[in-house]
């Protein structure tokens, strides 16, 4: 069986795929966000920290047991224990409920990316009312950039209740994003390992791109100095370890089967334990590199809002106080404000309500992750950059390399289980396997691109895979450490790559790492209790602003469902197969 089963060209082949898988858009819209809430540079130190205590050993961990047990995430926990089946099924649920929503992603890239050759880009003006006497009032309110991606992307509904219809735009970049990904993944390791030289080098090369383009940006200085200067008042925070752990957890993609699923086509004799480091190093790497980027942009966006935020304020002054021009400046504005307000109170109190308040700090300090910052914050800086279509071009195939490289992984997670079992694959080809697996995942996704299609994203983002990959990867650990055994594991590891396992591995994965998983999962069920109703963020067209809004019942019975149907696999298969077990003894001794 070991001779027949499909292997990478080459070692490289395999460590461009788990970097493409593990190098994706939560290194450019999550770690950024999280050095800006966590004190920036001094966020660093924690996860360095949890990067070598926790992300490294994880990753050999399942690395060497997708390498070692030669099958898919729920052959190789059968194969350790009968009992244990049921991990593998639960990661293969959670990566299909990732499967369904992650490729959404991929169809706004599109979307964005076919709309960035018009001049101007379409999300630089806002359109005229209706009438053609003016701006739409929505875009106004809000910002060009905000209307194009809640009115013209999504077309938003004002609250999860109202569905509305499939919009069919998004609805065809969706069907484009999964024809890709079956394409990539039609002949499993043959075709998978040709794409991934593409998927895992082409955003680094926009990347530097980008960062040569930032460094230039005016302002550019103002984002870096935000970013590395440290407050270290923030490595007292517990929120700020915390959630260190988790990005480093989240962003390898631990638990999800796809790392078990590609070092199962690995030659035995791999140094699995290189290749771990390899890997979390150049992912987390890569989070630092894109966050230098990032914030690149982000001070040349802040710098650009500042200054125009000050113009602005300066013509309305000089206008209604005839001022000679050129007089304000940012440096006297506030004292000729106090001025003007001392000696001509009643005209400046009418003029007041319309005075800004302009501040670079309070422009850099808009905190903003996830779509936010990859569909709003990015496109408004663009569109402002000279060839802009340019800029709006390579960002979002970026965006695309990214996104797709992390879908081959949730992909083969899905289909190497399938494919190795001898029921399906002794009735349908891979081919079809893949095909249809493809098929059912895009069917469903289709009401994701619905008017209430982004609320639905929101839910699945945020609960399809949190507290079930903490207790999968805590059940992992356990069953190599202690059901299986760290000794036989050792030796097993020792004989198929010829290394001894050092202290440091053994340590952290008998001990640490599981105790810093439990106290993850604490954090996460404590944090939902503590929160009460859950919440979210609904668009309401008529302020031009995001509201808050209470999830009704079914909604939050949907979330329920997302983290049960996945997390109760474990204990129901185990159930399920001691109940097998115990009547085929049964059956033995009545037949003895």
């Amino acid at each position: 069986m070991e001779k027949a089963r499909p292997l990478w060209a080459n070692p490289l082949q395999f460590v461009f795929a788990c970097i493409s898988y593990a190098v994706g858009l939560g290194n450019v819209w999550r770690f950024p966000y999280l050095c800006q809430m966590y004190g920036g540079g001094s966020f660093l130190v924690p996860y360095i920290i949890m990067l070598i205590v926790e992300g490294m050993p994880l990753l050999y961990l399942e690395l060497a047991v997708g390498q070692r047990m030669r099958q898919g995430s729920i052959g190789a926990w059968r194969t350790i224990s009968p009992y244990l089946s049921g991990v593998g099924v639960a990661s293969v649920v959670v990566s299909f409920f990732l499967s369904m929503y992650y490729n959404v992603i991929n169809a706004w890239a599109f979307w964005y990316l076919f709309h960035s050759f018009q001049d101007p880009l379409p999300w630089s003006v806002c359109p005229l009312n209706g009438n053609h006497t003016g701006y739409d009032e929505e875009c106004e309110k809000a910002s060009s950039t905000q209307y194009f991606w809640y009115r013209k992307t999504l077309n938003i509904s004002p609250s999860l209740q109202e569905n509305g219809g499939v919009q069919w735009e998004p609805a065809l970049c969706l069907l484009l994003a999964w024809l890709v990904v079956y394409l990539c993944i039609l002949r499993g390791t043959e075709s998978t390992g040709k794409v991934v030289y593409f998927t895992a080098s082409l955003p680094y090369c926009v990347l530097i791109i980008y960062l040569i383009r930032g460094l230039t940006l005016h302002g550019a200085t103002n984002g870096l100095m935000y970013m590395f200067t440290p407050k270290m008042e923030q490595l007292a925070n517990p929120k700020a370890w915390i959630n260190a752990a988790t990005q480093i957890f989240f962003s390898l993609g631990l638990g999800f089967g796809s790392l078990i699923a590609f070092a199962s086509y690995n030659e035995p004799s791999s140094n699995c334990q290189k290749h771990a480091i390899i890997v979390s190093l150049i992912n987390s790497f890569t989070s630092i590199f894109a966050s230098i980027v990032t914030f690149s942009i982000y001070g040349f966006k802040a710098t650009f809002n500042y200054e125009n935020c000050l113009k602005k304020v300066s013509l309305l002054l000089t206008n209604t106080f005839d001022l000679e021009d050129g007089f304000l400046t940012a440096s006297n504005l506030e004292q000729v404000k106090g001025y003007l307000a001392s000696a001509y109170p009643s005209k400046y109190s009418e003029v007041f309500p319309h005075i800004k308040n302009c501040s670079l700090e309070s422009e850099l300090d808009t905190a903003v992750q996830g779509t936010g910052l990859a569909f709003i914050v990015y496109t408004e800086a663009i569109k402002n950059m000279e060839v802009s279509q340019l800029w709006s071009v390579l960002y979002f195939f970026m965006l695309l390399m990214l996104g797709i490289g992390s879908m081959l992984g949730n992909t083969a997670a899905i289909l190497t289980p399938l494919t190795d079992s001898k029921i399906i694959s002794s009735h349908l080809p891979k081919e079809a396997i893949s095909g249809l697996v493809c098929l059912v995942n895009c069917a469903i996704g289709m009401v994701f691109t619905m008017e209430a299609g982004n609320y639905w994203f929101d839910i699945f983002n945020d609960y399809a895979a949190t507290l079930s990959l903490l207790l999968i990867v805590l059940v992992e650990t356990i069953a190599v450490c202690y059901v299986y055994g760290l000794r036989r594991f050792e030796s097993d590891l020792k004989a198929m790559t010829g290394r001894a396992v050092s202290w440091y591995w053994k340590v952290m994965w008998a001990g640490v790492s599981p105790l810093l998983i439990v106290s993850l999962f604490v954090f996460y069920l404590s944090d939902y209790i503590l929160t009460g109703t859950l919440k979210y963020q609904a668009w309401d067209a008529s302020q031009g602003q995001l509201v808050t809004k209470d999830y009704p019942g079914y909604a939050l019975a949907v979330i329920g469902l997302l983290v049960a149907s996945s997390t109760m696999c474990i204990p129901l298969v185990a159930l399920g197969t001691f109940v097998l077990h115990h009547l085929k003894r049964g059956d033995a001794a009545s037949v003895a």
